[in-house]
């Protein structure tokens, strides 16, 4: 999925284009780095997948300080060019 772009129905009901910069799966469970693709920012996001059931997959921002900072320090070992605040 690295490198591709993403598509996200939001709640109201517009959507929201990503690319994926990186991905990584950290006992077991899927994260994604990802960056705007519509906008020009530097922000980004890192995305937990969620299985709903087995056809729908959600991802979620990490809002959780602790994991939030554990799965960072692993992106910025993958990524040279990605710098977290």
């Amino acid at each position: 999925m690295k490198n591709t772009t993403i598509t996200f129905d939001l709640d109201d009901g517009s959507e929201a284009l990503f690319e994926v910069l990186e991905e990584t799966k950290i006992n077991g469970v899927n994260y994604l780095l990802v960056v705007s693709a519509e906008d020009n920012e530097d922000e980004a996001l890192i995305l937990r997948e969620d299985k709903l059931d087995e056809n729908e997959i959600v991802y979620i921002p990490v809002e959780d300080e602790q994991e939030l900072q554990a799965i960072s320090k692993v992106f910025l070992e993958l990524v040279d060019d990605i710098s977290f605040e």
